[in-house]
């Protein structure tokens, strides 16, 4: 390992299977909610790019959508994304989620992340135990022998995401492989992505929160309209039109609800963290439209940015 002593700045790409924990650590490294987290697998669709700071580093994660077999040209296009991203970063973080005895962690993904994902980067690779506190001492030495002994990462260590846990240690790590003397952001910086991508993806994350089933996936958020402290609204508020796209007549009916209650219900969660997000006033309109199988059709994919 090189011996940084200056400051150092780069890419870190964190992949894993969906739900390892990946928008969590990206979260907790910053500070601040800036990857949207719910129970469900597969909320993560597109790059997520956060910007950590401190004296010694500046390091920009880029959250990526977790590695599954594609049942459709979304989830085709989400991994497409993530090779992508694989290729941007100058090292790599691989979040792997432990489990109790007695596999300890998933050890069929873990090596097909390793062979078929990871090899062919040819970048350092740090491996992240992730909610290693359903383990104990033993098994996580365990399982982070075998990490080491059979797919050689340049280090293996056991976090908690969640909890904090060992993340300080994984920037440390981390540092040693980028490759600049001087960052490339101001330290003020959290993200380069637009306001009106974290605007929808909190709706996005609001409808995977309050519906069940196939709703969430069916579902995708556009931005119609943004705009900052419209004059004709009382207080000036900001104005954001979004439309949520659904692929059946019986999707838009569950997502509007009896009377508009369920989607009143949806834009009044939205809209609290939007404000919290902008830090100031905002009047939220949703309109609920239906564009049949868009999960299949590469030029909806392409318009909604995949």
């Amino acid at each position: 390992m090189p011996n940084t002593t200056v400051f150092a700045c780069g890419y870190a790409a964190i992949v894993g299977p969906p739900n390892a924990g990946k928008s969590t650590l990206l979260n907790k490294l910053l500070k601040h909610k800036l990857s949207i987290v719910t129970p469900k697998p597969q909320t993560t669709r597109k790059k997520i790019t956060g910007i950590y700071h401190n004296d010694h580093c500046q390091i920009i994660f880029l959250d990526t959508p977790g590695i599954m077999t594609p049942m459709q040209k979304l989830h085709e296009s989400m991994l497409k994304t993530t090779r992508t991203t694989l290729n941007e970063a100058d090292a790599l973080i691989a979040l792997i989620p432990a489990c109790k005895r007695p596999e300890l962690f998933d050890r069929a993904f873990t090596n097909m992340l390793f062979e078929k994902w990871l090899k062919e980067t040819k970048k350092p690779v740090i491996m992240a135990l992730n909610k290693s506190d359903v383990l104990n001492a033993t098994e996580r030495k365990e399982a982070l022998h075998i990490i080491q002994d059979r797919w050689q990462p340049q280090k293996a260590l056991a976090i908690s995401a969640l909890h904090g846990t060992a993340t300080d240690t994984l920037v440390d790590c981390l540092r040693h492989f980028l490759p600049l003397d001087a960052p490339l952001y101001p330290d003020d910086i959290l993200s380069i992505a637009p306001e009106r991508f974290f605007v929808s993806e909190i709706i996005r994350e609001k409808v995977f929160l309050q519906y069940g089933q196939e709703i969430p996936y069916a579902t995708e958020v556009v931005i119609d309209e943004f705009k900052e402290q419209h004059e004709n609204t009382p207080a000036k508020k900001d104005v954001i039109r979004s439309s949520i796209i659904v692929e059946r007549d019986s999707q838009k009916y569950i997502l509007i609800g009896k009377k508009g209650a369920a989607l009143k219900k949806l834009g009044m969660a939205a809209r609290k963290d939007i404000e919290e997000l902008l830090g100031r006033p905002v009047f939220l309109e949703l309109f609920v439209k239906v564009r049949p199988d868009w999960r299949k059709k590469k030029i909806m994919l392409r318009s909604y940015g995949y």
